[in-house]
């Protein structure tokens, strides 16, 4: 990708390449990926001067598309003085290195895969996120070890570990490519090591939260579909959002209050996007095991976007790749204060409710506050209970994580009519009357 230097003096300049194939139907178009992918392009730094597509009956097994696109691609290199060429898919190593040879030593070849990890190793902020993206990048790199490596400037998620000079002397025998596979293979490996820890750590920590029980709703959503805007509009934070894909990528955390007065966390995700790299979603399974781990899941949309339909089915492939099956979801209609006609019109599906809002003005919040409550309430056990006299402590606890409906004190204990999280019923347990 573009370096400091290069950005400096202007902005690299790319041809975007799409391909369809005959019969079937993508969840975008083949002009609305372009468009996505350019947009893309615009939150890496990267100007887009042009556009090749092609609808195929199959992939070239050489060249991904066909010879007469090729020359179509070169003369536009040629007229627009582009030094990029970024497709709409991921390429193989083999039509890497095919399409390099093609274009010559001077142009880039990249992929939509390539793109999105450079952009999050710009957006990655905290230790954890960019260990992830160093990894994912690696993982990516590791079968396409020819020329890749001048591609990206931002080694490795903006780390200094990044690169592979000073591997050090080689053996016998042993080829340049060879000792670079081994020194990334070995990186990987550490990266690996390092994010279980992380992943424990967080399993740690989600047990302890778990043990308050406190719920967690987690936000998540297409990119750009204006999660951390509802974050800070709910939560009076003051998360960084802006009109563009993958703003933020780190995960924010966040308690509220609900109309009852209880608390909740609230967390916000990375934003999803058709074709995300499996290198990502892999890389990322720490920070996504929040999201299968939460109470209610806000499913947040951009109302206004055309595609905004095509957007909730591929936030719902991913999650159903990340196996979230069982946590109750509401559909958030986001930007309703930039809407100019109805609300779009969808089955309830699996969704427990759904609700417009914009999060930019606060229309539609309180109510949204009202069907998360209701959502949890639904994912309560009725219970009646009766707590010792000294125990203050677990009397206060309830009034704050669950929704007590009567109490009566009695010479035997408090007694307590509950509706208690699943979370804090083997806590509780013991103390339930008939």
């Amino acid at each position: 990708m573009a370096t400091s230097e290069e950005q400096q003096g202007g902005s690299e300049k790319a041809i975007l390449v799409g391909v369809g194939l005959r019969g079937e139907r993508p969840l975008l178009s083949i002009n609305d990926s372009l468009r996505e992918l350019a947009l893309l392009a615009k939150t890496a730094g990267i100007e887009v001067v042009g556009e090749v597509k092609q609808i195929l009956p199959k992939i070239n097994s050489a060249t991904f598309v066909g010879s007469g696109k090729i020359e179509e691609v070169l003369e536009l290199l040629e007229y627009t003085g582009a030094e990029v060429v970024l497709f709409d898919d991921e390429l193989s190593p083999r039509h890497q290195r095919e399409l390099e040879k093609r274009f010559g030593e001077e142009v880039k070849v990249l992929d939509r895969s390539a793109l999105i990890l450079d952009i999050f190793a710009q957006h990655a902020k905290t230790r954890e996120g960019a260990l992830q993206v160093e990894l994912a990048q690696y993982e990516y790199r590791l079968p396409r070890l020819t020329r890749l490596w001048t591609h990206l400037a931002r080694q490795a998620g903006g780390s200094s570990r990044g690169g592979i000079s000073g591997v050090g002397v080689r053996g016998p025998g042993e080829t340049q490519l060879e000792v670079d596979r081994r020194e990334i293979q070995k990186k990987i490996d550490k990266l690996k090591q390092e994010l279980e820890l992380v992943r424990q750590h967080r399993s740690r920590y989600r047990a302890r939260r778990q043990d308050t029980g406190i719920p967690v709703i987690a936000l998540v959503g297409y990119t750009n579909a204006g999660k951390s805007t509802l974050l800070n509009k709910l939560t009076g934070a003051d998360v960084y959002a802006a009109d563009q894909l993958f703003a933020t990528l780190d995960p924010t955390t966040r308690r509220i209050e609900l109309p009852s007065g209880r608390s909740v966390l609230l967390t916000d995700t990375v934003g999803f996007i058709q074709k995300l790299p499996p290198t990502l979603i892999a890389a990322f399974r720490a920070t996504l095991e929040e999201i299968r781990e939460a109470d209610v899941i806000l499913h947040v949309v951009d109302t206004t976007h055309s595609n905004c339909q095509q957007h909730i089915e591929a936030v719902e492939d991913t999650l159903a790749e990340i196996d979230v099956h069982s946590v109750p979801k509401i559909l958030v209609w986001n930007k309703l204060d930039a809407l100019e006609e109805d609300v779009p019109v969808i089955e309830m599906g699996e969704y427990a409710d759904i609700v417009a809002v914009s999060a930019y003005t606060g229309e539609g919040i309180d109510e949204l506050l009202e069907v998360i409550e209701q959502t949890l309430t639904h994912g309560m056990r009725p219970v009646t209970l009766c707590l010792p006299h000294t125990r203050g402590d677990l009397v206060a606890h309830l009034y704050d994580e669950a929704h007590v409906m009567e109490r009566s004190d009695t010479e035997d204990g408090v007694m307590l009519a509950v509706q208690l999280p699943q979370k804090l019923y083997e806590r509780y347990k013991a103390f339930i009357v008939n």
